[in-house]
């Protein structure tokens, strides 16, 4: 991988080195004829080298201060472009998830027949607000962070961090979305804040997944302790009978894996029957 990481090239203790060695020939090659021009072809010659020593020892220290500076802002530049990064996931997130909820809740409005056919249509239009209001507002906060120079926002309305506490309402909004979901969350005891969000990000992803392709189907969401890792396992039965699969760019799954093995742990996907498993486990210490 290329790395633009400025390195320090300084040639002055060179340059120092030359100068005082061809002083001391030139002093050498003129020779003297007393003592005391010795001492003082001497002295001279020491002065000069000092004189050398010094401006050589000012102008590294000078270089090396910027190099410093440099490399400060290199880091700086890095660390932005890597927090750029996270936020462009967290819109795919974002979109993928409330495009998903809405097609999915506009197919089933679509196909509403029956006595309640038009409660179900309008109930449907009510999801399909809520989700497009939420999705606009978390939207605009996360352009405002993109478009500052610093990759942060002052006026924007800023979220806690979501935890495992989060995953009802995760799961509320694909039950919303016509999906049947089982939830079960076992004793995890102490998780960390990161592998809570991973944790959250995992199950949105995959029941929006679930949505795209299965549709109003069944599917269980199962986390839990494995030694030291918390792990995710969502699984679905298989499309729903007439279901249109709408399947995505499939980014959303590749940065999923990508987190999980930032994070030293692993994602993996199975067929089951005519259904789809998402097991990701994301190392967090001992069960305390």
């Amino acid at each position: 991988m290329h790395d633009d990481r400025p390195t320090w090239h300084s040639r002055t203790w060179l340059a120092a080195t030359v100068a005082i060695a061809v002083v001391l020939c030139a002093v050498l090659a003129i020779g003297v004829d007393s003592p005391v021009a010795a001492w003082a072809a001497v002295l001279t010659a020491a002065g000069i080298s000092v004189a050398l020593a010094v401006g050589a020892a000012l102008k590294a220290r000078s270089e090396r201060r910027h190099y410093e500076a440099e490399l400060e802002q290199w880091a700086a530049e890095k660390a932005t472009q890597h927090e750029r990064l996270r936020i462009a996931g967290d819109l795919h997130d974002l979109v993928s998830h409330g495009l998903g909820l809405i097609t999915v809740r506009a197919a089933a409005a679509s196909g509403a027949t029956g006595p309640h056919g038009d409660a179900e249509r309008r109930a449907a239009l009510e999801d399909i607000e809520t989700t497009g209001r939420e999705t606009t507002t978390e939207l605009r906060r996360m352009l405002t962070v993109l478009r500052s120079s610093d990759g942060t926002a002052q006026d924007a309305p800023l979220r806690p961090a979501e935890t495992i506490d989060d995953l009802p309402g995760i799961v509320a909004s694909a039950v919303n979305a016509g999906v049947r979901v089982d939830l079960t969350v076992a004793e995890v005891g102490h998780v960390s804040p990161g592998v809570q969000v991973a944790v959250c990000a995992t199950v949105r992803e995959a029941l929006s997944n679930v949505l795209r392709h299965a549709g109003r189907t069944h599917a269980s969401v199962e986390v839990e302790r494995d030694g030291s890792e918390v792990v995710v396992t969502v699984t679905d039965s298989g499309p729903a009978p007439g279901h249109q699969p709408q399947p995505g760019a499939g980014h959303g799954l590749s940065a999923l894996r990508q987190r999980a093995e930032g994070m030293g742990g692993r994602l993996a996907t199975s067929r089951t029957g005519e259904g789809f498993r998402l097991r990701a486990s994301f190392p967090d210490g001992e069960l305390r």
